[in-house]
C-alpha cells in the first residue's frame, strides 16, 4: 500500500453508530472529508457481541453492520482515500448496561479497580470470566471472521488491536494475565494469543492488508505495564512472533518515542513503523516532522489534530491556523463537533 503523505488518522472512539452497531451515513460523512490524509484507521470496532465494549460502538460482527461500513468505505475511495478497520475486542473493559449478562471474558479473573459508570449510576466493574485453553481458537476466529467482513465491506486493510489495556493487551500484560497455561507466565506465552491472532487475520486476508497496534509500557483502561520489568522481552517476543510473515505495518503508541524501547522493536520490525506518541499529549506538526526527519518513524499517527481538522494535511503543509477540538462532543451525540469542523477556506472566509 503506497500512501500519497505520511499522516494517518488514529482510530479515534466516537461512539455515533446506531445502538446496534451499525455505522451511519453521518459516520460516512466524517470518514469522507478525511481522506486527505495518507491512511484513516477506523475507530476500535468490536468482532462479535461479546467484544463489544461502549454504547454506540460500531461493530463487524453482522451483516447489516458490514453493510454500513460499506456505505463508509466508498465514500472515503470516492475521494481518492485508503481506510483500514480497527478490530477491537474490550475483554474486561465493558462499559454497556447489560454487562452483567455479557460472557465478559479476559486472560484472568481479575475485574477493572474502581467504580464504572452507566447512565443508570455508579457500580463495580464486572468480573470477568477467564478463558479457557481450549477456547483461545475461538478468539482467534473471532478477529479472523471481522477481518473477512471488514475487506468484503471494502476497507484496504485491517488493523488488530493490540493496545490500551484491551482483551489482546491484557494478555500481553503480567497485571491481567496470572495464567498459568500455554498463554500465560513467560513473556512468549504471554504473547501467544496476539501472535496468533495476527498470523491468522494475516492468513485470511493478506499480511500485506494486516497491520497492529500496540501500546507497550502504556497505561489505560487500568493496565499499567510502566513499572513490568520483563515489558521489553514480552514486546520482542511479540515482535519476533510476527517476523517474516510481511505485515503491512506495526503502529506503537507510546509518550516516548524515541526511546529505547520503542526504537529497539523499530530496529527488529521487519515492515513500516507508525508511531504515535500518546493519549496525553497532542501531536504537533513540529513534533510529527521531527519523527519522520529523526528516522523514528514511517509515518506518524494523529488524533485529535484530525478530529478537528479535516483538511490537516493541507492545513500542515500550508502551516495554516488550525480548529480547536471541543472535548466535550468527543464522544456520542450529533453532527456537532463531528462533521461542522470548517475547512482551512471556510474558517478564512474564502469561497
Amino acid at each position: 500500500m503506497e500512501l500519497p503523505n505520511r499522516v494517518v488518522m488514529a482510530p479515534l472512539t466516537r461512539r455515533r453508530a446506531t445502538d446496534d452497531g451499525v455505522p451511519t451515513e453521518s459516520m460516512a460523512r466524517h470518514y469522507a472529508d478525511r481522506a486527505g490524509t495518507g491512511l484513516i484507521v477506523a475507530e476500535g470496532t468490536y468482532p462479535s457481541r461479546r467484544g463489544q465494549t461502549y454504547l454506540n460502538q460500531p461493530g463487524i460482527a453482522d451483516a447489516a453492520q458490514a453493510a454500513g461500513w460499506r456505505r463508509v468505505t466508498d465514500a472515503v475511495h470516492e475521494r481518492g482515500g485508503r481506510i483500514v478497520l480497527q478490530v477491537m475486542h474490550g475483554g474486561r473493559v465493558v462499559h454497556l448496561p447489560d454487562g452483567a449478562a455479557r460472557d465478559i471474558v479476559a486472560p484472568s479473573a481479575i475485574p477493572v479497580p474502581g467504580t464504572l459508570r452507566l447512565p443508570d449510576g455508579e457500580r463495580p466493574f464486572y468480573v470477568p470470566r477467564a478463558l479457557r485453553t481450549d477456547e483461545m481458537p475461538a478468539v482467534v476466529e473471532e478477529f479472523v471472521a471481522a477481518a473477512r467482513r471488514a475487506i468484503d465491506a471494502g476497507f484496504d486493510g485491517v488493523e488488530v488491536h493490540g493496545a490500551n489495556g484491551y482483551l489482546l493487551n491484557q494478555f500481553l500484560s503480567p497485571t491481567t494475565n496470572q495464567r498459568t497455561d500455554a498463554y500465560g507466565g513467560s513473556p512468549a506465552n504471554r504473547a501467544r494469543l496476539v501472535v496468533e491472532v495476527t498470523r491468522a487475520v494475516a492468513d485470511a486476508v493478506g499480511a500485506d492488508r494486516t497491520g497492529l497496534r500496540i501500546s507497550p509500557a502504556g497505561v489505560r483502561n487500568s493496565l499499567d505495564e510502566r513499572h513490568v520489568p520483563d515489558v521489553r522481552d514480552t514486546y520482542g517476543a511479540l515482535v519476533a512472533g510476527l517476523t517474516g510473515i510481511g505485515l503491512a505495518y506495526l503502529s506503537v503508541l507510546s509518550p516516548d518515542p524515541a526511546g529505547e524501547l520503542v526504537q529497539g522493536l523499530r530496529r527488529q520490525f521487519d515492515g513500516a513503523l507508525l508511531l504515535n506518541d500518546g493519549f496525553d499529549l497532542v501531536t504537533t506538526r513540529t513534533a510529527a516532522a521531527g519523527f519522520l526527519a529523526d528516522g523514528l518513524a514511517d509515518a506518524v499517527v494523529v488524533g485529535r489534530p484530525v478530529l478537528a481538522n479535516p483538511d490537516l494535511v493541507r492545513r500542515w503543509r500550508e502551516d495554516l491556523p488550525l480548529n480547536e477540538p471541543d472535548p466535550a462532543t468527543f464522544y456520542g451525540g450529533d453532527d456537532r463537533g463531528y462533521n461542522d469542523y470548517p475547512l482551512a477556506d471556510a474558517a478564512a472566509g474564502v469561497g
